[in-house]
């Protein structure tokens, strides 16, 4: 009896109206989920029973069941946050991680540093990255990213540049002594150098006029801090000579004395290139990029060296590659990790696991893991975390004309049932 067909063709539409409902409930439920992305139940009908042959037309339907659950992969608003380990993915990808249930993908970059320093999700999955050498070149190793827990080593000076103007009106001076060297040198300033186990040293730079158009400089530094050095007299560590030419460009540099030899276990006979710019007989420059020689008041105008002592961690900051540097104490600058992104050519299709994350499924594809900002992978931005793509508006009209799906299919439903009543009572 074909009435009673349509029985069961609104029970599948109350079945299907139900389910579209769940999906609607869990966007609601989901409204501030971080990196939540909405989905929406995509119905199909069922297949339908032909009245005449299998020529087409004809044909009534058997009601309707719902195809697919698919998540609206649109871009989530990024809001700015105070927390420096908060990341956000503008465009495609997500990130990486890593538990004892596998590898799994998420875009929720709400992280932070676990009691063991591994930087990891709310739920403890730990984030990949690609690891960096001990110098800070980011290398194509993948593993967990993890805080250095050892202090940072030290680095005893190699290079130091310095940057100055001598005063070209000053007379030819006296003799230097270094019982005296205030006294018989025209200018000095101070400069910062560091030994091998990170100790900083004051090495004071004294100029001296000896002719036209040349200087000797003499570093000094104190006795104690000096093998062999007494402690209140000063000790030359290195000396050496300038000249210019008539236009005041550095001509020339030498440096006729290097004895770094501190005290204290540090390593013997330190190596110190002092690099006074571009001298144009020595260095084949112009002269004219570091120490001058010109009609104007002696200053150090910039000094940089390259040694630094030991340092622990001061401060973290994440670049849009994904980047993780560290500022240690001393002032240093290293990256420690790069975070990575996975990107799939289907993500629709991975597969829910909980918790903001998602597993790799046969219709999702294999993933492709690298930079962000590459590859057609996404940015990252720090202190800043992407909220849900639930439109509340939106869902509540979903809501709306879900709910009026249900009550017309419940209607089928009772109209059929009366349509039944009037059959029972042709009996009668």
């Amino acid at each position: 009896m074909g009435v009673l067909s349509s029985l069961f063709t609104g029970v599948s539409g109350l079945a299907a109206q139900g389910e579209a409902l769940s999906v609607v409930g869990d966007n609601i439920a989901n409204a501030n989920t971080t990196g939540f992305k909405a989905s929406r139940a995509e119905f199909q009908d069922i297949v339908a029973r032909n009245l005449k042959g299998v020529l087409g037309g004809n044909q009534i339907g058997r009601g309707v069941h719902v195809g697919a659950v698919n998540p609206v992969l649109l871009q989530g608003n990024v809001d700015s946050t105070e927390n420096a380990t908060d990341l956000a993915i503008q465009g495609d990808g997500y990130f990486v991680c890593r538990g004892s249930d596998g590898q799994s993908y998420t875009r929720d970059g709400s992280l932070h540093f676990d009691k063991e320093g591994y930087l990891v999700t709310n739920d403890n999955q730990r984030v990949q990255g690609f690891q960096a050498e001990t110098d800070g070149r980011i290398t194509s190793l993948m593993a967990d990213i993890r805080l250095p827990k050892a202090i940072t080593a030290a680095h005893a000076t190699k290079k130091l540049e310095v940057t100055a103007n001598l005063d070209s009106r000053y007379t030819i001076g006296q003799a230097f002594n270094i019982e005296k060297p205030n006294e018989t040198s025209q200018y000095s300033t101070g400069v910062e150098i560091y030994d091998s186990q990170g100790n900083k040293h004051l090495m004071t730079m004294h100029f001296v006029k000896t002719a036209e158009r040349t200087w000797d400089w003499h570093g000094l530094c104190d006795g104690k801090e000096v093998s062999g050095g007494m402690e209140g007299k000063m000790s030359e560590v290195s000396s050496g000579r300038l000249t210019f030419t008539v236009d005041g460009k550095l001509d020339t540099q030498q440096e006729t004395k290097s004895s770094y030899n501190f005290a204290g276990g540090a390593i013997p006979n330190q190596k110190i290139d002092i690099n006074f710019g571009d001298a144009i007989t020595t260095n084949k420059g112009k002269g004219v990029m570091g120490t001058v020689q010109y009609g104007k008041e002696s200053d150090m105008l910039a000094w940089k060296q390259d040694g630094s002592s030991a340092g622990t961690i001061a401060n973290l900051a994440f670049s849009d590659t994904g980047n993780l540097t560290a500022q240690y104490s001393n002032g240093e600058a290293k990256d420690i990790a790069q975070v990575v992104l996975a990107r799939f050519d289907s993500a629709e299709h991975l597969f829910k696991v909980g918790s903001n994350r998602f597993k790799e499924s046969r219709d999702s594809g294999t993933p492709s893991i690298g930079s962000a900002n590459m590859g057609g992978r996404g940015k990252i931005f720090s202190k800043s975390l992407e909220r849900s793509t639930v439109d509340l508006a939106l869902e509540f009209v979903n809501l709306i004309q879900n709910q009026r799906g249900f009550q017309a299919n419940a209607k089928t439903i009772t109209t059929t049932d009366e349509l039944l009543a009037e059959v029972i009572q042709l009996k009668r």
